[in-house]
């Protein structure tokens, strides 16, 4: 049985920058058919986008500021080159972010990812990433069947009923955050149920700490990451070798300096920015925010592609909390919502293994009514749950911080 999805995974990267470069024009091409690439890349001729120096001196677009252009230019910010009804899903994630889904297999590109996790033909998978609004369960679907697996379409919560489709239908793999697993597995413990057909995992959306990582591999579950956004599908996963995260196939990605859009030299730290070769649905340069540098050398595993560190933190403040995108303009909503309400900062931590938030809140009033209230909107608005501290006025600093990332992946 082979150990990789295709042959391109084993080509050299002599090979695959080239190809990549040769078919970089033509999607220039394709994107500026759009207008919102047309006024976004400027006045370029796509012929000279041909090498990674001429791709750098593209503009970045920053993934923050998709909610204003899909506002300003409903529904997808012309950004695509082909209409809405050309794609098979429409979606939308926290931002609001609205996402069309391709008609193509595979549509995000993780069924190598998937491989590369163990997934094999035959599995049955339970997924337990959300089918309702957001992309997220289609996106591991997808893939999963083009592998070749059977597919529960599970979603996440309901723990009873996912215990009673894990011992009645026995999945041999399991797709959704690296939290929920360990819900599942807990609850299965405590109810003194089974879940030992649970072998192999593909965990994304939240951190996957060694902590937790220790803990999920002692319960006999080979479970792996992968790195991937509503936006663009899978960017990266990790491979048996467990040194780093190998991007994908069909995407450019650069790590540059924070504000700059400039490549930093290899292994220095700088955000993502990511190139994708989807002609109906093209990304040209997207800032993503997130943080990681890339790997010197090629996988031990025998893919050749560049490799990265995974995910070191956020470029700003915006965060993933329980595997959702959280905002500073959805806490700015909460205070618009509470005029009552001074100074805010949204402190986002660690809780027994799973993503915690509290929102500190400066008020003259310390009504247990109010922190209620607040607590009620802050979950309507960002659809997770957090608590509210009520402070003293000039208690927060004035550093114009409102989220900050206090969680420890050591």
């Amino acid at each position: 049985m082979s150990e990789h999805f295709d042959a391109r995974e084993t080509r050299s990267p002599a090979e695959r920058e080239r190809d990549l470069y040769d078919r970089l024009p033509a999607l220039i091409a394709t994107a500026v058919r759009a207008p919102g690439w047309r006024a976004h890349l400027g006045n370029v001729d796509p012929a000279t986008v041909n090498s990674p120096a001429a791709l750098a001196k593209l503009p970045v677009l920053r993934k923050g500021a998709l909610p204003a252009m899909q506002k300003e230019a409903p529904p997808f910010g012309g950004l695509l080159p082909d209409p809405a009804h050309s794609f098979g899903r429409l979606f939308t994630s926290p931002g609001p972010i609205y996402e069309p889904e391709g008609r193509q297999d595979d549509a995000w590109r993780t069924a190598r990812g998937l491989f590369a996790a163990g997934f094999r033909l035959g599995d049955v998978v339970l997924n337990t990433f959300s089918y309702h609004l957001t992309p997220g369960g289609f996106i591991l679907d997808s893939g999963a069947r083009a592998v070749g697996c059977t597919v529960i379409p599970a979603g996440p919560g309901n723990t009873e009923q996912q215990l009673d489709l894990i011992e009645h239908l026995r999945p041999v793999a399991y797709a959704g955050t690296p939290d929920f697993l360990k819900i599942l597995l807990d609850a299965a413990e405590k109810a003194g149920r089974s879940a030992a057909s649970i072998r192999k995992a593909a965990v994304s959306g939240a951190a996957f700490p060694p902590s937790l990582q220790a803990e999920i591999r002692d319960r006999g579950i080979d479970a792996y990451q992968l790195y991937a956004t509503a936006d663009l599908g899978c960017i990266a996963y990790e491979t048996p070798a467990r040194e780093g995260m190998v991007v994908c196939e069909d995407v450019l990605l650069e790590i540059v300096r924070p504000g700059s859009g400039d490549p930093v030299p290899p292994g220095e730290v700088g955000e993502v920015v990511v190139t994708s070769f989807d002609h109906h649905h093209p990304w040209i340069r997207l800032a993503l925010g997130d943080l990681s540098a890339v790997l010197p050398g090629m996988s031990p595993c025998g893919r050749t592609n560049t490799r990265i560190r995974g995910w070191m933190g956020r470029a700003d403040q915006t965060t993933k909390v329980k595997g959702m995108f959280v905002r500073p303009e959805q806490v700015a909503e909460v205070g618009r919502r509470h005029p009552e309400l001074g100074r805010l900062r949204l402190v986002v931590t660690r809780s027994g293994e799973a993503d915690a938030m509290t929102l500190r809140a400066e008020s003259s009033s310390h009504d247990p009514a109010l922190a209620q209230a607040v607590a009620e909107t802050l979950r309507a608005v960002t659809k997770l749950s957090g608590a509210v501290e009520l402070l003293a006025e000039g208690t927060l600093p004035n550093d114009g911080k409102v989220i900050e990332d206090a969680r420890s992946y050591t």
